[in-house]
Order: C-alpha cells, then sequence, then structure tokens
C-alpha cells in the first residue's frame, strides 16, 4: 500500500516505500501517481534523452557522448549477434530498450535526489519486465513454430525418461519470470540497504562530537567504496538480464535446440 507519509529517514527500509505524489482514483481502483511512477518516468526521459543528445550530429569524429552511445549500441549488438545470429537481429531494439531503461533505472537510484527511489528495487517492476520478456518469447515462438514450440519442453533422452523431465523443462521454463526478477530485484535492494547502513552510521557517529566525526572516516570510506561497486553493480545487472532475455529468445528461435 502507498504511503501517504514520510518516516525514519535513517531506517534502511524506508527508501523503498512508495509514496502517493498525486492521489487518484480510476473506476474504484487507485492509480495514484507513485514516486515509483515519476521515477519510471524520470528514467525513460534522460535515457530516451541521453540517446537522442548524444546521436544528434552524428559526427565522423564523435564527441564523448557520441563514443559513449556508439559504444553502448556494439556491445549490445555484439550481444544478440553472438547469442541469436544474425537472424536473432530483430529483436536488437527489443534488447536494447530493456537494457538502457534498466541500466537507467538502477543508477538513478544512486544519486541524492528529492525523493530518490530506485525502480528495480520494486518487485513488482521487475516482475512486469520479465512477464514482458516471457511473452514476447512465447508469443513470437508460437507465432514462427505454432505447437512445435513446445518441442522447448522435450529434451533430447530415451523416452522412458521423459515422464519425469518434461515436468522439470516446464516447471523451469514456468519459473524463468521469477528468476529473472528476483535476481535484479535483490541485487538492487540489498546494495542500497548496505549504502543506507552506512550512511546512517555516518550521520550517528557526527553527531557525537570531535571523536564520533573522527570515528565517521571508516565507515565514510567504505560507503564510498559501496557506492563505486553499485554503479558497477547497476550495469551488471543491466547486463545480465539482456543476457538472460538473449537465451529466453534463443529458446523461442530455435524450440527444438
Amino acid at each position: 500500500m502507498a504511503s501517504e507519509h514520510g518516516g525514519n529517514t535513517l531506517d534502511p527500509i524506508h527508501q523503498f516505500e512508495i509514496q502517493n505524489i498525486y492521489p487518484m482514483e480510476i473506476f474504484g481502483i487507485d492509480a495514484s501517481f507513485t514516486n515509483s511512477a515519476l521515477y519510471m518516468v524520470l528514467t525513460l526521459i534522460l535515457s530516451a534523452g541521453f540517446l537522442i543528445f548524444s546521436m544528434r550530429g552524428r559526427a565522423l569524429v564523435p564527441g564523448r557522448l557520441q563514443s559513449v552511445a556508439e559504444l553502448v549500441y556494439e556491445f549490445i549488438a555484439n550481444m544478440v549477434r553472438q547469442i541469436l545470429g544474425s537472424e536473432g537481429m530483430k529483436f536488437f531494439p527489443f534488447v536494447f530498450t530493456l537494457f538502457i531503461f534498466v541500466l537507467f533505472a538502477n543508477t538513478l537510484g544512486l544519486f541524492p535526489l528529492p525523493m530518490v527511489f530506485t525502480v528495480t528495487s520494486a518487485l513488482i517492476v521487475t516482475f512486469a519486465l520479465a512477464m514482458l520478456v516471457m511473452v514476447v518469447v512465447v508469443g513470437y515462438g508460437l507465432y514462427k513454430h505454432g505447437l512445435g514450440f513446445f518441442k522447448l519442453f522435450l529434451p533430447d533422452v530415451p523416452v522412458i525418461l521423459l515422464p519425469i523431465l518434461v515436468p522439470i523443462e516446464i516447471i523451469s521454463f514456468l519459473s524463468r519470470p521469477i528468476s529473472l526478477s528476483l535476481r535484479l530485484f535483490a541485487n538492487m535492494l540489498a546494495g542500497h540497504v548496505a549504502l543506507k547502513v552506512f550512511a546512517g552510521f555516518i550521520i550517528s557517529l557526527g553527531s557525537l562530537g570531535t571523536l564520533g566525526i573522527l570515528a565517521t572516516v571508516m565507515p565514510f570510506a567504505i560507503g564510498v567504496a559501496l557506492t563505486a561497486l553499485e554503479f558497477l553493480v547497476a550495469f551488471l545487472q543491466a547486463f545480465v538480464f539482456a543476457t538472460l532475455t538473449c537465451i529466453y529468445l534463443r529458446d523461442a528461435m530455435h524450440p527444438s535446440h
């Protein structure tokens, strides 16, 4: 349930609390505009703005922003080619969009902005992204192969083992959106909790006077190191999400493999 009130700002869990910004109801359903929705909109605006702004000149000798945009583009394109082959490049816009959205959502929550909220620390958001991937996978698989898509659940083993292995394959497939969403959610949640805990140490020790301020050196140094690590984790989790998306799409393209 969305919260209307603030809370203890030193509480490491408080940062994940969904708060109403603009309450509204549609046909009896709570459709309030929340801090989560705000940061999703900001993520879309910033990611789209970065790509548009960096590529607006398309210079032969690229500047810094254009170089970064081209590097990210080639990085994801090469990953798609390696996993899906040249035929799978039709999925490149989808995979690239997911990667950029998750990357910006992960990193935006690391900046000390007003009402800062990490979109990917909300399980409902990561699960929605994972379900979007699975809908595309199943939809394309059925469109391309029809009922042949279900060969995905028939491993190349002796027939006598099929009654045991087919249910395992089905359960494994159905668990994909759960594992995909939990992996991203848990990594972002844990990192932000750790950062908040060390920030709380710094504030608490700093209020104790001169000795307390001197004692903040260690938690401050650890906090800086954790922040740098979180930027790396933000990139790695976006990369892992995009990589697993490609692997699942490969199953849709070649279900009998």
